[in-house]
């Protein structure tokens, strides 16, 4: 049981720097994006969730599993992408 939780432990530390990796993604998006209004695409949402449980589906993963994360995580990511927007066109202050 030792080695079983240790290699959860290690693959918890590995998912949680690919989130912080996808995190930087999203603060390169509020950088980049012109508009506001650009912030949030359900079009682009229900692609990556199209993908996501594609991919779970040939890894053998429960595919609502997958869908359940990426939605927290899409809607997580864009309230802080519209937070980092707001933040990065706020005008200066003296």
């Amino acid at each position: 049981m030792t080695e079983v939780r240790a290699n959860i432990d290690a693959l918890d530390r590995a998912i949680v720097g690919l989130l912080r990796k996808r995190m930087g993604f999203i603060e390169a998006a509020a950088r980049i994006k012109q508009s506001r209004d650009t912030v949030r695409d359900e079009a682009r949402k229900a692609d990556v969730i199209a993908k996501v449980k594609a991919e779970s589906q040939r890894l053998g993963l429960p595919t609502d599993l997958a869908e359940q994360i990426y939605e927290l995580l899409i809607e997580y990511s864009i309230a802080h992408e519209f937070v980092r927007f707001d933040e990065l066109r706020a005008p200066a202050q003296d």
